[in-house]
């Protein structure tokens, strides 16, 4: 039986692109949301999932940070899959033909600029692949999508402009998940760790959590917050650091946080990325 690797969105979507370029002899598996992907691998009917955490032009990816921890698996490692944006029509289209222009609404705040310039409409997808899918079953005169070569080829369109989008540096950081963590030797190369935690509610209670990083050398190389509740009184942080648990300065920072804190739950330790240090596009905090 082939290995199977799920990811969210329809073939030829970016996310497959990622699944193809790190696993290429691993079979992508089309889901229809991220909590399916996650489920294929809980139920075992794929290995794997790439999941898309954030972009470096469109911010981080709605719902990841709430699905994660309640997913039940691990970030076992990540890539960061550089974002090339086509604009797909039917053959035979013009550029003045088009009136709208269908796609994420990631995807369109990335391309931005040739929207605009066109005076175009634009109409969010569900995906990338979604929209180009739907412009080829409809044949729609006067609409395009905007999405990837490989999506193209899939569904028999055009590319009529390509790499649209705003930014040449256009990349998505993506995580892979799966049912079993791994153990990267601490001393074999740089690595990441990933987890989330919650913050008890006292004055300067997440000063007072981060601070065990900053006094150990520990960097935070991602923080963000968002609400886990309709009351907006607590506040969840997801964050990764350099290095792993089992290096002494960050086995203490990491007490530290757990002193101030009401949970911290370690998502994945991973190798770090090449692309951290061949870029030096992902600093610390």
């Amino acid at each position: 039986m082939a290995k199977k690797i799920a990811f969210q969105g329809v073939p030829g979507a970016n996310s497959d692109v990622a699944c193809r370029t790190v696993y290429p002899d691993w079979e992508p598996l089309a889901c229809a949301s991220f909590a399916d992907a996650f489920a294929a691998v809980t139920e075992k009917t794929a290995g794997l999932a790439m999941i898309p955490i954030d972009n470096s032009s469109a911010g981080r990816v709605a719902d990841i940070h709430h699905l994660l921890p309640e997913s039940g698996l691990h970030i076992i490692g990540e890539h960061f899959q550089p974002i090339r944006h086509q604009l797909l029509v039917p053959k035979g289209t013009k550029l003045e033909d088009i009136k709208v222009v269908r796609s994420h609404v990631h995807a369109l705040s990335q391309c931005r600029k040739i929207i605009r310039e066109n005076g175009w409409k634009a109409v969010v997808h569900a995906d990338t692949a979604g929209a180009a899918q739907e412009l080829a079953e409809k044949q729609s005169p006067g609409e395009a999508a905007i999405a990837s070569t490989l999506a193209a080829e899939i569904y028999g369109l055009e590319v009529l402009r390509k790499d649209v989008e705003d930014e040449p540096n256009n990349t998505t950081r993506f995580i892979i998940m799966a049912e079993e963590p791994v153990h990267p030797d601490p001393d074999e190369g740089p690595v990441i760790t990933s987890f989330v935690f919650r913050v008890r509610s006292v004055p300067a209670a997440l000063y007072k959590a981060l601070g065990g990083f900053a006094t150990n050398g520990v960097n935070i190389t991602k923080l963000e917050s968002y609400i886990t509740d309709g009351s907006f009184t607590v506040a969840q942080f997801y964050a990764d650091i350099e290095g792993h648990p089992d290096h002494r300065l960050v086995r203490l920072a990491l007490e530290e946080l757990s002193f101030f804190s009401r949970e911290v739950k370690i998502l994945g330790v991973y190798k770090s990325s090449a692309f951290r240090s061949q870029s030096g596009s992902v600093g610390g905090l």
